[in-house]
């Protein structure tokens, strides 16, 4: 019987971190799913569905030699697999302020008020040291519509922050 793992790595980074570990996955008899892999401030993440019909256990040891070499932290959590059911994102928002403490949660917080079901969250510290600038690109399904989004993001932009809202057109079929 196949289980479905999810498999979070993250490290300092280095090459070779993905060879090693897809490697040693498929030397183990393991099928790949959905991945998201970045690089953060010198550091490695990765987060990948893995499926197997070994044990957690089994799979643990199975990337410990990898994990192990590379000065990496494993985490592994049986899941359900669900590979062909997406959320389609219909918006995107950009975001820009002054980098302070609790940016992320007011913006995020608001828009989930305003019925955003986020699917994806890039953010960087950019500007220099001095004056840093938090910069947050947000993928998600708009429940509510748009237009709750924008009132949503016109209350935050009292704040200092700068948003932009713009309609993702998806083909689907």
């Amino acid at each position: 019987m196949n289980h479905w793992y999810m498999l979070t790595v993250v490290g300092e980074d280095r090459p070779g971190i993905v060879a090693h570990l897809t490697h040693a996955l498929y030397e183990g008899g393991c099928n790949l799913g959905e991945a998201s892999m970045m690089r953060l401030g010198g550091n490695f993440s990765i987060m990948l569905m893995v499926q197997s019909e070994e044990t957690k256990h089994t799979l643990e040891s199975l990337i410990e030699p990898v994990v192990d070499s590379l000065g990496l932290h494993a985490h592994i959590d049986k899941i359900k697999g669900r590979l062909h059911e997406h959320q389609i994102p219909d918006v995107r928002i950009h975001v820009y302020g002054a980098d302070r403490v609790g940016i992320i949660s007011q913006v995020v917080g608001a828009l989930t008020e305003a019925g955003l079901s986020i699917t994806d969250l890039e953010s960087d510290v950019c500007g220099t040291e001095d004056m840093p600038i938090y910069v947050m690109i947000i993928e998600g399904h708009a429940a509510e519509g748009v237009k709750a989004l924008r009132s949503a993001l016109d209350i935050i932009a009292n704040s200092g922050v700068d948003a932009r809202i713009e309609e993702i057109e998806t083909m689907i079929g």
